[in-house]
């Protein structure tokens, strides 16, 4: 059993390389991604906490058993978030009960990360409660959904969002640009005034 010490020091591409000499050292990266994962998973498909926990499992062991074949030019976080990303829409299709529109779950602060970004912060005159920020985001397009989970839920920048994807930079920024448009859309159809 691998000490705390041994993983905490260390970057996810050092990891990598440990593991690919002492598989113990995979461990550190689980450890290190469990509970990002399993929220990304519940914000982008809507699953249970056990549907998560299980995809997470499936998601761990096809990292490890292809993690010889990580791209070093990438970064392990865009790697296994694309991995995420991929057995979630895989996941969808083995059961074919992907829904038309998912249900969002957003964290209460989900907006402010949005609305710093946005300007909203300036221009609206009114907080948003919790519930406000889950149905407003139901609104959006799901492709538009997990740009924002991505960028301002998990921190990640154009680059990763583009490895993560798929999809070109250009296009990355195209999806975020039309994202925060859309909200902003969608604010003002509920009636919600902005100061000129």
């Amino acid at each position: 059993m691998l000490e705390k010490e041994n993983c905490e020091n260390k970057t996810d591409e050092e990891l990598v390389a440990l593991t690919i000499e002492n598989q113990d050292f995979f461990s550190c990266l689980v450890d290190r991604y469990s509970d990002k994962l399993t929220r990304y998973i519940m914000r982008i498909s809507a699953s249970t906490r056990e549907d998560a926990e299980d995809l997470l499992q499936e998601i761990f062991v096809k990292a490890y058993r292809n993690i010889n074949g990580f791209d070093q030019s990438l970064k392990f976080s865009s790697w296994i978030y694309r991995i995420a990303h991929n057995q979630v829409i895989s996941q969808w299709r083995k059961t074919k009960s992907r829904p038309q529109v998912i249900k969002f779950e957003a964290d209460e602060d989900f907006l402010k990360f949005i609305a710093a970004d946005v300007d909203l912060a300036l221009d609206t005159e009114r907080k948003f409660e919790g519930e406000e920020v889950r149905e407003l985001l139901n609104e959006l397009d799901e492709k538009y959904k997990e740009v924002l989970v991505l960028k301002f839920i998990e921190g990640k920048d154009y680059k990763e969002i583009s490895d993560i994807l798929q999809k070109p930079l250009g296009t990355v920024a195209t999806l975020i640009n039309r994202a925060k448009k859309q909200l902003k859309k969608t604010i003002e159809a509920k009636g919600i005034e902005f100061r000129k």
